[in-house]
């Protein structure tokens, strides 16, 4: 077996049967089955959907993706070995224990592979639900630039560097562009009040202003949950991202859940907490790889400043990195999932073919034609 072939960093040129075009973002790819195929695994696999709920496939990728980009290593090295497994068994154990503590649903159904996940269609919220508990990052670089207001929240003088903030803090920013919504700029990922989202909770994709509150109350359990978890293993749980979105359950009521992915070193910041206590940072998230990127680069201004986009885009793709700093991160990331779901994680010689055999054997989802 070729190095290669265990590492999936291409992941939308599977053989799945479908007849829409495949959604691929910078980590997973979506594949929208056939109304057929969809009904059909309802029937037989009797999820709990409407019987004509349209369904996807989603599949990670081991692809880094920091600062926007994605990033490759010496030796042709494309991703990470272990990421995608990693990341979908720690948000698959989170989900399951929101579900299981009465929190809300995912829009997750089906496991059928440590890549695959098969979802129902939700609407999405078009907000990057963030949760701080702890002053760092971009917030910290922004507190020490002397802004003291995020979010319509204003913080007090004196702050310092890595610490514990009073109160958890929700600073959420747009997903996506978003136009036409009076003080909130028509770009991607700006900060954005609880007050813009309350006044123009529709342009967000929400239901109803009181919807406000629920996916604050959602984000705020989640971000409780996750931390009491993790701090039984030790570990900090500093800040997060949360996604919501609307499904429809099999009885026909809409309801808000939880989706995209939680709690990983994606998506989350985690340091060890004996190093915390002793007054150091260990990063056990992508947070350690981003900066590994701006010591590695002579000007880190590329990769914090967004109007230099097109000079980062280059940056990532004429520059291989070099492979131990990949290979770090794989060993952060499957060394985390192991650590929060108690289980050893599998990492597939072939992930790709095992996906495509599976899907093919168990759920008939591979295009006969495109296999030929």
């Amino acid at each position: 077996m070729r190095p290669a072939d265990s590492v999936l960093a291409v992941n939308n040129d599977l053989p799945i049967r479908t007849d829409k075009a495949v959604h691929s973002g910078k980590v997973r790819s979506v594949y929208w089955l056939t109304d057929e195929d969809s009904a059909r695994l309802i029937r037989e696999f009797n999820y709990p959907v409407l019987p004509d709920a349209p369904l996807a496939l989603m599949v990670i990728s081991d692809r880094l993706s920091a600062f926007d980009c994605v990033w490759h290593a010496e030796g042709g090295m494309a991703g990470v070995p272990g990421k995608g497994a990693a990341l979908n068994a720690i948000a698959s154990h989170w989900f399951d224990l929101f579900r299981a503590n009465g929190l809300a649903d995912s829009h997750i159904l089906d496991r059928p592979h440590p890549f695959v996940w098969i979802v129902q269609k939700a609407r999405p919220v078009l907000i990057e639900a963030i949760a701080r508990q702890y002053i760092t990052g971009s917030m910290w670089r922004a507190y020490s630039n002397g802004e003291r207001e995020f979010c319509g929240i204003t913080l007090p003088d004196g702050l310092q560097k890595d610490q514990r903030l009073p109160e958890l803090l929700m600073t959420p920013s747009t997903k996506g562009i978003l136009t036409g919504i009076p003080g909130v700029p028509e770009a991607d990922d700006v900060n954005i009040s609880r007050q813009d989202i309350v006044e123009h909770y529709a342009a967000f994709n929400l239901r109803s202003s009181a919807d406000v509150s629920t996916y604050e109350k959602l984000l705020r359990e989640g971000f409780d949950l996750i931390s009491q978890s993790l701090e039984k293993l030790d570990q900090v749980f500093v800040d997060t991202k949360f996604e919501f979105g609307y499904v429809t359950d099999q009885n026909g009521q809409e309801k808000l859940i939880y989706m995209d992915e939680v709690g990983t070193p994606d998506s989350s910041r985690i340091w060890d907490g004996p190093a915390y206590r002793q007054g150091s940072i260990i990063e056990q998230s992508k947070e350690a790889f981003r900066q590994f990127l701006l010591k590695h680069f002579p000007d880190p201004d590329i990769l914090l400043n967004k109007s230099r986009m097109p000079e980062r885009i280059a940056l990532a793709r004429d520059n291989a990195l070099p492979l131990e700093a990949m290979m770090q991160v794989s060993v952060t990331y499957v060394s985390m999932a192991e650590k929060i779901t108690g289980e050893k994680i599998r990492l597939p010689d072939n992930p790709k073919a095992e996906i495509i055999e599976i899907l093919h054997s168990r759920y008939g989802l591979i295009d006969e034609a495109q296999l030929s």
